[in-house]
Formats: C-alpha cells, sequence, structure tokens
C-alpha cells in the first residue's frame, strides 16, 4: 500500500498542470452570457474554490472553508467535456466509477463503498440512494453537479457513508433574457436535441424552461438495445422585495431501454471464440469480444421509468444578519425492470454446437411516493466580538413505496444460442415466477433536528461542527402474492451523526484543513430490504479527512488535496458459532489520498486533472458458499478500483477554435467478494475540436474511446456479467446561446 501512496504523491507536481475544466464566468449561475460561445478562458481561481455549494453546508461559506473535499461541476463544463447523461457524468468525478445496471442505472462508487451508502439529491433534497432513485438521466437540466466525498450523514441522515452527488437544476435568472441549444448526432444513431430559455417578467421575476430529448439503437452498441431518456424542467422565481424570495418548480424525467443490457456474460476460456484479458478469473471464465454486441433478453423486455418533482424554496432574510428558509419537495415515480435475470453457461451439444445460455426472468416493479418539508434559521453574527455563522433547522419526509418482485427458476426461459440468440417473446403467465412472487410494501417515515456552526477564532482559522438527530419509522411488510400470506416489521431507529473539522489559511490563498465524522447506514436500501435485513440496527461508519487547498500563480493554478480513512462496522456476515445465521459484525474499511488541479500556464491553454489512490479492504467478513464458511478478509469491494485518473488538456487559438484531449483511467476491480472475478484496468481516450459558427453558435466534432478499448466498465447481475464500455465512436455536435 505505502508504494502506491508515495506513486500518488509524486505525480503530484505534474497534476499541478491538470481537474476539472471550468470555461466561462465564475458567478454562481455558472451560465454564460448572452451571445458568447465556449471558448476556454483565463479566469482567476479556476476550480472555483471561493464559490459555495450546498452540497457541502448550509452555513454559506465557500469550498476553502469547507474542511471536505467538494467536486463541482457546471453546465459549461459537462458540454466541454461532452458529458449528456448521468452516467457520464459520474464517471468523470475524481475517485469515483459508475454503470448502468438496469435496476439502477448510473449506480456510483465512491471513496471504496458502493450502493446503499452514496446518496442522490435533488436540488438539495435526499430522495433516496443511487440504487434506487438514480436514472442515467440527461445532463442539461442541471446547472451544476455537486459531489461532496465522505461521510455526509450529519447533513442528509442515512445512506450518505461515502458521500452525495447534489444536482442542481438550471433556476431562472432576474432581468436576462436567454436562450440556448444542444443538437447532436453520433454513431449507434445517437440524435440529442435539447433546449432551454430563461424570460424575465417586469424586474422582480422570471421563468425558465428547459426540454431534452436522447435516442440511440443502443449507448453500448448492443443488439436490440434501443434507448429513451427526455427531461422537460421548469421553474418561476419572484422576488417581491430584497428581503423574500421565491422559487416554484416541477421536473419529469422518463426513460426506457429496450432489452436493457446486462453486461457480457462469462464464458470458460476453452469455448470462447476471441477469449480477451479484459476479464480473468479463477474458474477460468473470460470476456469473449465475439459476443460483444450480444443480448440475449427476450423480445418485449425493457427497464423504465416516469418520475415527477415538484418543488419549492422561500427564503426571507429577517435582518440583523439573520435568514429564514422553507423547502417542500413531492416526488412521484414510477419504474418498471422486464428482464433476463441472469444467463447461466451450458457446454456446447448437438443443438446448440457453440454452447447455450439458460437464463431467468424477473418483473420488478416500483410505485414511489415521497414527500419532504425542511425549514432552517440562519445567521451571520458576531459571538463574543467573532464572526459566527449558525444554522438549525427541522425535517420531515414520508415515503410510500411498493414493490412487485417476481422471479423464475434459472431455467425458465427457451436456452439461447449464445453466438446466435434467438429473439423469444416475453412470458405470458405468472405461474412461471415460482423462485419468488412477492410484493414488499413499505411506509417510511423520518423526522430530523439539525444544527451547524462556524466560528471564526480568527481571520483566518475556522472552526465548523455540527450535529443531526433522525427518528426513522420505518412500516415493512412482505406479501406473499399466491398465497396472501404477510410477514411485517416495524422497526425505529434514532442515530445521531456529528462532524468537528476547522479550516486554517496558513497563506494567502493556502487553506489547511481537517475534520472528523460519523455517518449511518442500512444494511441494504432500507426502502428494498428484505423483511430480516429491516430487522437489523444500521451499520456505523466514521471517518477521518485532511487535506489543503490551494490557488496561486495570479489566479492561474487550483489545487485540492487530501487523505482520508472511513471504516464502517456492523455489516452483515456470517455467526462464527452458526453457519447458517446471518449477523451483524462485519466491517469494512477504505484510506487513500486524492488531487485535483487545474492550471493556465499560458493564454489560451487549460490543463486539467485529477488522480485518487483507495486501499479499500473487508475487516471482517464471512460468508456462507455450499455449506462452507468463508473468510473475505482483506479482499476488496466489488466495483472499487484502486486508483482512478482523469486528465484534459484544451487549447484555444486565436481565441477561436478549441482542441482538447481528455483521459480516463481506472485500475482494476472485482465482481465479487471473494475477489475471484478480475476486471482488468483500462484507460479511454477521447478527443474534441470546436470552432465557432456565426457569433452565437459553435460547432464540436467529438471522438470517444479512440483507441476502441475493449474494457469492463462496470459489473452486473450476477458477478459473471461485465458491463464493456461502449467501443469507439463520433459525434457532431451544435450549441446556441442567445
Amino acid at each position: 500500500m505505502t508504494h502506491k501512496y508515495l506513486l500518488a504523491g509524486a505525480a503530484a507536481p505534474c497534476l499541478m498542470l491538470a481537474a476539472p475544466v471550468f470555461a466561462q464566468s465564475a458567478r454562481s449561475t455558472t451560465e454564460p452570457r448572452p451571445g458568447s460561445t465556449i471558448t476556454v478562458t483565463a479566469q482567476r481561481d479556476p476550480l472555483q474554490l471561493d464559490s459555495q455549494a450546498a452540497a457541502g453546508t448550509r452555513l454559506g461559506v465557500t469550498l476553502r472553508e469547507i474542511p471536505a473535499s467538494v467536486e463541482v461541476l457546471t453546465q459549461d463544463e459537462l458540454q466541454l467535456r461532452g458529458l449528456q447523461t448521468a452516467r457520464e457524468t459520474f464517471n468523470d468525478v475524481v475517485g469515483a466509477i459508475a454503470g448502468n445496471v438496469p435496476g439502477n442505472p448510473a449506480v456510483i462508487s465512491m471513496r471504496g463503498f458502493a450502493g446503499n451508502t452514496v446518496s442522490i439529491l435533488q436540488d438539495g433534497v435526499r430522495i433516496s440512494t443511487s440504487t434506487v432513485v438514480q436514472r442515467d438521466t440527461n445532463t442539461w437540466h442541471y446547472d451544476r453537479v455537486e459531489v461532496l466525498k465522505g461521510p455526509a450523514s450529519v447533513l442528509y441522515g442515512e445512506g450518505a457513508l461515502a458521500g452525495v452527488v447534489n444536482k442542481v437544476t438550471r433556476r431562472p435568472l432576474l432581468g436576462e433574457s436567454r436562450f440556448d441549444a444542444l443538437v447532436s448526432v453520433g454513431s449507434f444513431d445517437t440524435v440529442f436535441a435539447a433546449a432551454g430559455t430563461n424570460i424575465p417578467i417586469g424586474r422582480d421575476a422570471a421563468i425558465r424552461a428547459d426540454a431534452s430529448y436522447r435516442r440511440s439503437d443502443s449507448l453500448y452498441d448492443v443488439d436490440n438495445n434501443d434507448s429513451f431518456s427526455a427531461g422537460l424542467t421548469a421553474s418561476a422565481s419572484w422576488r417581491p422585495s430584497d428581503a423574500v424570495s421565491l422559487l416554484v418548480a416541477v421536473d419529469h424525467y422518463q426513460d426506457r431501454y429496450d432489452a436493457p443490457y446486462q453486461g457480457l456474460p462469462l464464458i470458460p476460456e476453452r469455448f470462447a471464440i476471441r477469449a480477451t484479458v479484459a476479464v480473468s478469473s479463477s474458474t477460468g471464465l473470460v470476456a469473449d469480444r465475439a459476443l460483444r454486441r450480444r443480448n440475449y433478453n427476450p423480445l418485449g423486455a425493457f427497464s423504465g421509468a416516469n418520475e415527477t418533482t415538484l418543488r419549492s424554496r422561500v427564503d426571507w432574510a429577517l435582518g440583523s444578519g439573520w435568514t429564514a428558509a422553507l423547502d417542500l419537495t413531492a416526488y412521484t415515480a414510477d419504474r418498471q425492470f422486464l428482464l433476463a435475470d441472469s444467463q447461466s453457461f451450458v457446454a456446447p451439444t448437438a443443438a446448440f454446437p457453440n454452447g447455450s445460455f439458460r437464463q431467468s426472468y424477473q418483473d420488478f416493479r416500483h410505485d414511489h411516493r415521497f414527500w419532504n418539508a425542511r425549514a432552517v434559521v440562519g445567521s451571520d453574527t458576531r459571538l463574543a466580538g467573532l464572526r459566527n455563522r449558525f444554522s438549525i433547522g427541522l425535517e420531515y419526509n414520508d415515503t410510500d413505496f411498493t414493490s412487485l418482485r417476481q422471479t423464475t427458476p434459472a431455467t425458465a426461459l427457451p436456452a439461447m444460442d449464445i453466438l446466435n440468440p434467438a429473439v423469444v417473446p416475453l412470458p405470458t403467465t405468472t405461474a412461471i415466477f415460482t423462485a419468488g412472487n412477492v410484493t414488499f410494501d413499505s411506509k417510511l417515515r423520518q423526522t430530523a433536528l439539525f444544527a451547524e456552526d462556524a466560528l471564526n477564532l480568527t481571520p483566518a482559522w475556522l472552526l465548523v461542527g455540527g450535529v443531526r438527530w433522525d427518528h426513522i419509522e420505518l412500516d415493512r411488510a412482505t406479501i406473499q402474492n399466491v398465497t396472501g400470506a404477510t410477514d411485517r416489521n416495524s422497526p425505529t431507529f434514532d442515530p445521531v451523526s456529528w462532524r468537528i473539522g476547522t479550516t486554517l489559511e496558513v497563506a494567502p490563498g493556502l487553506t489547511l484543513y481537517a475534520q472528523r465524522t460519523t455517518a449511518v447506514s442500512p444494511v441494504s436500501s432500507i426502502l428494498l430490504a428484505s423483511i430480516a435485513n429491516s430487522r437489523f440496527d444500521l451499520t456505523k461508519g466514521h471517518a477521518e479527512e485532511a487535506g489543503l487547498k490551494v490557488s496561486g500563480w495570479g489566479g492561474r493554478v487550483s489545487v485540492t488535496a487530501s487523505a482520508y480513512y472511513i471504516a464502517q462496522r456492523d455489516i452483515l456476515t456470517r455467526d462464527p458459532n452458526n453457519l447458517a445465521l446471518t449477523v451483524q459484525g462485519g466491517r469494512q474499511s477504505s484510506r487513500g489520498v486524492e488531487l485535483t488541479a487545474v492550471a493556465s500556464p499560458v493564454a489560451g491553454l487549460r490543463l486539467s486533472g485529477g488522480v485518487s489512490y483507495t486501499d479499500a479492504r473487508y475487516d471482517e467478513l464471512f460468508e456462507l458458499v455450499g455449506g462452507t464458511r468463508l473468510d473475505r478478509r482483506g479482499n476488496r469491494p466489488i466495483n472499487v478500483p484502486s486508483t482512478t485518473l482523469t486528465a484534459s488538456a484544451l487549447y484555444t487559438l486565436a481565441d477561436r477554435v478549441t482542441v482538447g484531449g481528455f483521459l480516463r483511467h481506472a485500475d482494476a476491480f472485482f465482481t465479487d467478494t471473494a475477489n475471484s472475478i478480475r476486471v482488468s484496468g483500462h484507460t479511454v481516450l477521447d478527443a474534441s475540436l470546436s470552432l465557432p459558427v456565426g457569433s452565437h453558435a459553435t460547432l464540436t466534432l467529438r471522438g470517444r474511446n479512440l483507441t476502441d478499448a475493449f474494457y469492463g466498465e462496470y459489473s452486473g447481475y450476477p458477478a459473471t456479467n461485465v458491463y464493456i464500455g461502449a467501443p469507439r465512436s463520433f459525434e457532431v455536435a451544435l450549441a446556441s446561446r442567445f
């Protein structure tokens, strides 16, 4: 482990010239002025350390003052990098990888943890974990994406052990008329179109509306895998006085993936036609490139979702440094997953000389209803002569979640030839669901009281603290749909989470920070946990982090660096005295370093990048396999590479033409807790060329995966399925702004 830390430290001088690329103005809206085109321009504080991010705190302090790692991707940056979907965006976050697993597209792993330990926020409101709510939505609708890394239960409650992702929707701007649009066409018959407008209504009000549409034969170039996603967002802002502002908004997103891509099924090497080194295993399974485009789902299988959010926010300036805010959010979603659940390889026979797959089938549906109310009172006043920023708040949310879950045995569907899979229809009767036919009916009620404080002991030395108490009531019923038998459980939880940290400006532009935080998380997603799992306590975690944030060289360089340790205890394991009994008591941890930097060494040139190293492991974990208790201690968690790297270079010639190169690298990761299936590391290279068209538009030519790398992106269900990244592709995009 030590030598990798040293390598990461040695890379720091190089990465001083590399991290997220920030173009245009550093205003909080992050949108360019009317009539501008996207170019790389000089800018002070290119990592925007003196701006604010709602994901990190409710105190209104700057990124430089937050004793934590916060990465912000603006809308301008998303367009510069060509990141049009949530999965693409999350994959570009330093230290994170994401995958499009059908049940939870754009699921994200970060800092050695994944799934229900990462929370997704919609404009600062936590709806659920990424395994439940996140879809591969179009990022056109986001003003920015904020990523707070490390435990955040003190801010957002359970399920935020690894961090949070806050998707901040575009909002109206008072007094400005704007219109922007983006149209692109590319490989795999992919078409994207989006537009947005900001319309002022007098001096005190404005409305904004955005729409987006994306379709493709397959984002992964897989057979029979048409995909579609669309979004419609609208909001209105009114400021009747300098002391009061009101925002109301509605967001609607929809998507559908026909015959969802579930990753490439691994097969024994001796039967492979084009065996590759992209995947290796202790049992001889490999990824066969000859099967790269095959789809084994039955005709009519799909994954899709419709979700709508209504939200409002009122802000008051009460005077004498006091403020108040009230957020109201209502969310509804319907999701469906009808697909082949697994593929079991069968050696060649006379009927199937190439070999075949036997498959199970599942029909899962979600009916998700959620509403949230949050009131916060804050102050920016003096305490004993010292500047003190303080907030206290109360939050309540209510979730009704119904999930139909029907599964068949592993051999329910007809056998599929691995090279020439036949198109078979969906099953037409529920009688085949003999492996499982249940309805999960969950009602979740959460009440929280929280407080934060930031005290300036000196103008350069800030002390930050926070505490949150949650009262969680879960009413879970599992209903056997055939017999009507019902099993119920109604646990309650009362976790307390806290944070203490400090920042110190040791020199102009250089700030050091350190913090300790705690967090809680359920043993599995609280809305999808089985009755047995819902009877367990919440797992507990804590983290320590220290780092620095610096900007200098006349404002042309910004760097953030951090070292962290996160530990989680009470994960599920096997009772050493009774192998059949699942108990809490397992432990998992990660420790690592991250560095992000951006620099403009000469006019028109922007170099950026980030590197992350994570040593993640199970410190105590036992599993029961075939009646044998196996020790997983020291193994790496699933979908966690040790090192990730992003880098980019953009150069603008004569203030007109911009040439860009983008590199992403991730080390190897495992698809199972036994670490028996290893997905090799990969490096992907993209490039772009942008030039103005008239005075209001920019034409961009983009190439992705230019080396046509064949690589595993994420693991799926089961562990013997691996998502293969998209092959080489090209795109032409036209962006306009008025």
